[in-house]
């Protein structure tokens, strides 16, 4: 078995309003980035797992993202596979 990391991003679709996002975008006006005209907040997380295969864990990560990491319905999803040598935590 090989050890992969996946580093997943979950962003709102370009039609669903995102408030935290307009929230954002407001506070850095308050501070004087007015050429910041759109903000965007979305979800990154790391994901390690064991797989046979860096396509065998591709598969695996794309099943996890449509059943509870993003919602398909508003979100959209794409990650990045690479191989490590450790889990940064215990393996249990």
């Amino acid at each position: 078995m090989h050890k992969w990391l996946a580093n997943v991003y979950v962003t709102l679709k370009p039609v669903v309003n995102d408030p935290p996002g307009l929230a954002i975008r407001d506070g850095l006006h308050n501070l004087g980035y007015d050429t910041v005209k759109a903000v965007r907040v979305g979800k990154y997380i790391q994901t390690y797992l064991e797989a046979e295969t860096q396509e065998d864990a591709r598969t695996a990560i794309d099943a996890m993202c449509r059943r509870l990491l993003a919602n398909p319905v508003i979100e959209d999803y794409s990650f990045k596979i690479e191989e490590v040598e450790q889990f940064p935590v215990a393996e249990s």
